[in-house]
């Protein structure tokens, strides 16, 4: 493969990588709005611990932007391609967005229960699609969800643990969050509040 026909493949899987984090960046994006417009509902919140390796994630954004920097210097100043860099830019920029801007953004993203719902490892559950919690651990809450066979995680540090079991017990007392009712498992008789 000669040179233009490798520079053309690499600005083709650059342009369909910035097609695949377009998406990914919509997804990511949105759940950052849905949290920035609930931060005022928060009841008991906390920030999470850094994620596995967010400090290679933070360099890679980096690196990104010196990329981006020099792949705008190379193919539109110095080579005047203009046209040319957009591919190339266009997946640099998408990638750059996710690790550069939205990743560190969601980790700033509080965990805990909010007025409407409980912001989980993962993201948000309304209160009204739990159909069923336990704790796994002394740290970690477990929620099953009312419509789906999908269990939800929120790691509770220690010194938040007696709040968030005290305002689950008060939603489960307002009937915000009722397991006996939908669809589910129902376990009968038993008192769901000795499972919070």
């Amino acid at each position: 493969m000669s040179g233009p026909e490798f520079a053309t493949v690499l600005r083709q899987a650059l342009f369909a990588l910035g097609v695949l984090f377009v998406v990914v960046n919509i997804k990511e994006g949105g759940q950052l709005l849905h949290w920035w417009g609930m931060r005022a509902q928060s009841i008991v919140t906390w920030l999470p611990p850094k994620p596995p390796y967010f400090a290679v994630n933070v360099t890679i954004g980096v690196l990104l932007a010196v990329l981006l920097f020099v792949t705008a210097f190379v193919e539109i100043s110095v080579q005047r391609r203009g046209l040319g860099a957009l591919p190339s830019m266009f997946g640099i920029s998408m990638m750059f967005l996710y690790y550069g801007y939205l990743l560190p953004l969601l980790a700033r993203v509080r965990r805990g229960l909010y007025r409407d719902g409980i912001w989980t490892d993962t993201g948000f559950i309304p209160y009204t699609h739990i159909g069923g919690m336990t704790w796994k651990s002394e740290h970690t809450l477990v929620l099953a969800l009312r419509e789906k066979a999908v269990a939800k995680s929120l790691r509770v540090p220690g010194a938040q643990i007696g709040e968030v079991r005290h305002v689950l017990r008060d939603k489960m007392n307002e009937h915000a969050i009722e397991f006996e009712v939908g669809p589910g498992l129902h376990l009968g008789t038993r008192d769901t509040r000795e499972s919070v």
